[in-house]
């Protein structure tokens, strides 16, 4: 499990297909803390570490991660020199400072709009429709592994206010109309409407 609070930005650098895609990224992370097989969200996304090295660790790609994620897409995908967002899994006592997020994306949300405000900026995204029902005013979403509250819904489509501090720490700072980001729903949410499903039976 994670939070959704980003505490490096990794960089991308090599890329192999071997029937799985195999990544190595870069990281700030020391090393020596890292067991092989530990959990890191790399943009949202639970990966496994296979491998370890001076400031990187490899981790491999499924065809069917690659498939549900941003890691296959073609405007903004997975490529050499990128930045993703990190998070290591929560240990027992660790502080809840975000929302409980599993590492397990549902779909793929599209930027439409992206607007400043104050020193904030505002984002708009388009959620596919199946997933635009667990998506309410003022809950919590989990885009490219970053835990954010949602400012405002309009049918398929959401809003959420970026701070400078969320900018500046994560790679918010560099996104564009079009790129197409990782999406997780609240498990909360997920829940609650299977409940009300069930009722209406």
């Amino acid at each position: 499990m994670f939070t959704g609070i980003i505490t490096d930005i990794g960089e991308i650098i090599e890329l192999e297909q071997r029937g799985d895609l195999r990544a190595r990224i870069k990281t700030a992370y020391k090393i020596d803390t890292i067991d092989l097989g530990a959990s890191i969200a790399n943009d949202g996304v639970c990966l496994t570490v296979i491998e370890t090295g001076a400031d990187w660790f490899d981790v491999e790609i499924s065809a069917e991660s690659v498939s549900k994620t941003n890691i296959g897409a073609k405007q903004n995908g997975w490529k050499l020199g990128r930045s993703v967002n990190l998070e290591r899994a929560l240990k027992v006592g660790d502080e809840l400072g975000g929302h409980l997020v599993s590492g397990h994306v549902d779909g793929i949300a599209i930027i439409t709009d992206i607007q400043n405000d104050g020193d904030s900026t505002r984002v708009e995204f388009e959620a596919p429709e199946a997933l635009a029902k667990f998506i309410a005013q003022k809950g919590s979403v989990t885009l490219n592994g970053t835990s954010l509250t949602v400012n405002g819904v309009n049918g398929n489509r959401f809003d959420v206010n970026l701070i400078p501090h969320t900018k500046t720490h994560t790679t918010w700072g560099d996104v564009a109309l079009n790129d197409q980001v990782n999406l997780e729903i609240d498990t909360l949410a997920r829940y609650v409407a299977r409940l009300v499903e069930l009722r209406q039976i």
